[in-house]
C-alpha cells in the first residue's frame, strides 16, 4: 500500500535483512483484519493475571498499593506500545522484535531477542497446558489432567495449522469471552459499591481496614511490579501479528490506540472493585490461584451479586482465558522461528510456508517444543519445570527492553538519514523520553523481582538462580552470536530503513 511516505531510506548498509520469499514461493498471507489486531493485543493482557492472581496482588501490596503498581506498570506498557506501534506500522514484518534488533541495535542483539521471544512463548504454552489440566479437575477430578493438557495442545496445533484466518477468529473469540467477563464484573461490581446490589453499599471501609490501603510500603508494591508487567504480557503480539495484518499502517495503529486505554480500565477498574468490596485481610485473596477457582475474587464478587453458579462460570472463562494464552503463545512463537529463519538465525527449513499461509515446519517444532516442557512438569518432581517456567517469565521483560532500545535507535536513525518524523506513519508519543523511561522501568522490575533474597541473612543461590535464569541465558545468546560471527553494532547512518515486507 502506497501512503505517500518514502519506501526507503538513503542508506541500507551491511544489516540488509536476508532475502524474502521471491515470485512463485508461498508467503505469509495478510489476512487479520482491525477486530483480529484489537482482540489479539487485548486478549493478550487479559488472562490468569487478572481473573485469579490479581487477588494475591491486593492481598500482599493492599488495595492502593495494587492499584498504584497495576497503574504504573499499565502507563509503561503505554510507553512500549507507542514505541512498538512506531516500528510496525512503518515496518510490518513478522519478525518484528527479531527484525528491529537486527536492523537497529545489531545482528547479534537482535538474534538473542528473537530467540528470547520464542523461547519465552513456547514454554508459556507448556505453562498453558499445565493450567488447563487443572482447571478441568474442577469438573472432572477423576480424570487425569495430562490427558486434558494433551487434547488441548492437539486442538491449539489444529487451530494454527487450519490458517491465519483461523487463528484470528478463534483468537477473537476467545478474547471477546474474557473482555465481556471483564465488563460484566466491571457492572456489578460498581453496583454492589453503591449499594444497589448484594446488600448496603461497603463505603472505604476496606481501603482503611488495618494497613491499608498501602500494605507492606514501598516493599510491597516491588513485589506486585513483575506480577503486573506478567499480567499485562502479550500486548506486544500486535507487533509480530503485524506482519500479518491486511493494513497495518491502518489497524496496528487504531489498535494500538485502543486496546491499551481499554486494557488500563479494565485492570485498574477490576482492582479497584476487588479492593472496596473484599478486605485484603481476607484469607481467600492471598490463597488465590489455579486450582482454586471458587476462591479467586472474581468468583467471590460474582456470588455476593447472586450470580447462579459463579464458580462454574468462572471456571469456563478461566479455563477460556488459559486456552487463549496458549493459542497466540503458539501462534507468535511460531512466526518468530519462522522469522529468525527467514534472516538467517534459525535453520533454513523453518522458512517453509504451506499454500494455506502458515510456516508449517516452525509450527511442528513449536508444538513438540511445549509438548516436551509441559512433559518435564509430569516427570520427576517438576524441578526443571520450575526452572523453565522462571526463565520464560523475565524473558518478557527482555523482549520489552529490547523494544525501547531498538525504537530509541530506530528513531535516531531514522533522522540521521533525513527522515522526517513527522512521515512516519504513527509518530509514537514523547521521543525520546518515552523509550528511555520504559527501559529503565523494565531493568528496575527485572533486578528487584526477588529483591528479598539479596537482604536475608543467608543468600540462598537456588532461589535466586531460579528467579533470574532468563537473563544468563539471554546474555549468553547475545554474546555468543557476537563471538561467533563478530558482527559489529549497527551505526544509525548505515540502519536498513527498508520497508519491505514478507
Amino acid at each position: 500500500m502506497d501512503t505517500g511516505h518514502p519506501s526507503t531510506t538513503p542508506a541500507a548498509g551491511s544489516t540488509a535483512a536476508a532475502p524474502r520469499p521471491q515470485a512463485g514461493e508461498e508467503k505469509l498471507k495478510r489476512s487479520l483484519g482491525t477486530r483480529h489486531m484489537v482482540m489479539i493485543a487485548m486478549g493478550g493482557a487479559i488472562g490468569t493475571g487478572l481473573l485469579v492472581a490479581s487477588g494475591n496482588s491486593i492481598a500482599m501490596a493492599g488495595p492502593g498499593g495494587a492499584l498504584l503498581a497495576y497503574t504504573v506498570i499499565g502507563f509503561m506498557v503505554y510507553l512500549l506500545m507507542q514505541s512498538l506501534g512506531e516500528m510496525s506500522t512503518y515496518m510490518p514484518v513478522s519478525g518484528a522484535f527479531e527484525e528491529y534488533g537486527t536492523r537497529f541495535v545489531s545482528p547479534s542483539f537482535g538474534f538473542a531477542v528473537g530467540w528470547n521471544y520464542w523461547f519465552n512463548w513456547a514454554i508459556t504454552v507448556a505453562a498453558e497446558l499445565v493450567a488447563a489440566g487443572l482447571v478441568m479437575r474442577y469438573w472432572l477430578p477423576d480424570v487425569p489432567s495430562w490427558i486434558w493438557s494433551a487434547l488441548f495442545l492437539a486442538v491449539l496445533f489444529a487451530v494454527n495449522a487450519l490458517s491465519t484466518r483461523a487463528f484470528g477468529e478463534s483468537e477473537f473469540w476467545f478474547s471477546l469471552v474474557k473482555v465481556l467477563t471483564v465488563v460484566v464484573f466491571l457492572v456489578l461490581g460498581v453496583l454492589m459499591i453503591l449499594g444497589i446490589l448484594g446488600g448496603p453499599a461497603p463505603g472505604f471501609e476496606n481501603w482503611t481496614v488495618a494497613d491499608a490501603p498501602f500494605v507492606n510500603g514501598f516493599t510491597g508494591i516491588l513485589a506486585i511490579f513483575m506480577v503486573a508487567g506478567f499480567s499485562f504480557q502479550g500486548t506486544e503480539m500486535i507487533g509480530v501479528a503485524a506482519g500479518e495484518a491486511d493494513d497495518p499502517e491502518r489497524t496496528v495503529p487504531k489498535a494500538i490506540r485502543t486496546v491499551f486505554f481499554r486494557i488500563l480500565l479494565f485492570y485498574v477498574g477490576a482492582i479497584a472493585v476487588i479492593g472496596f468490596l473484599i478486605p485484603y485481610t481476607s484469607p481467600n485473596l492471598l490463597g488465590s490461584e489455579i486450582g482454586d477457582v471458587a476462591i479467586s475474587p472474581f468468583t467471590l464478587v460474582f456470588e455476593n451479586a447472586g450470580v447462579l453458579a459463579a464458580a462454574t462460570v468462572m471456571n469456563a472463562v478461566i479455563l477460556t482465558a488459559i486456552l487463549s494464552a496458549g493459542n497466540s503463545g503458539l501462534y507468535v512463537s511460531t512466526r518468530m522461528l519462522y522469522s529468525l529463519a527467514m534472516s538467517g538465525k534459525a535453520p533454513r527449513v523453518f522458512t517453509r510456508i504451506n499454500r494455506r499461509g502458515v510456516p508449517m515446519p516452525a509450527l511442528l517444532a513449536t508444538t513438540a517444543i511445549g509438548g516436551l516442557c509441559f512433559l518435564t512438569a509430569l516427570l520427576g518432581d517438576g524441578t526443571a519445570y520450575v526452572w523453565l517456567v522462571s526463565a520464560s517469565g523475565l524473558a518478557g521483560f527482555i523482549t520489552w527492553m529490547g523494544i525501547a532500545w531498538s525504537h530509541y535507535r530506530f528513531r535516531r536513525a531514522y533522522v540521521t538519514q533525513g527522515g522526517d518524523p513527522d512521515d512516519l506513519p504513527f509518530k509514537a508519543r514523547w521521543f525520546p523520553l518515552g523509550p528511555i523511561v520504559a527501559l529503565v522501568m523494565c531493568a528496575v522490575v527485572i533486578v528487584g523481582q526477588n529483591y528479598e533474597a539479596f537482604l536475608s541473612g543467608g543468600l540462598d543461590f537456588l532461589t535466586v538462580a531460579t528467579a533470574y535464569i532468563g537473563l544468563p541465558l539471554f546474555l549468553a545468546l547475545w554474546l555468543g552470536h557476537k563471538l561467533v560471527t563478530k558482527a559489529p553494532g549497527v551505526r544509525y547512518e548505515d540502519a536498513d530503513l527498508t520497508r519491505n515486507r514478507h
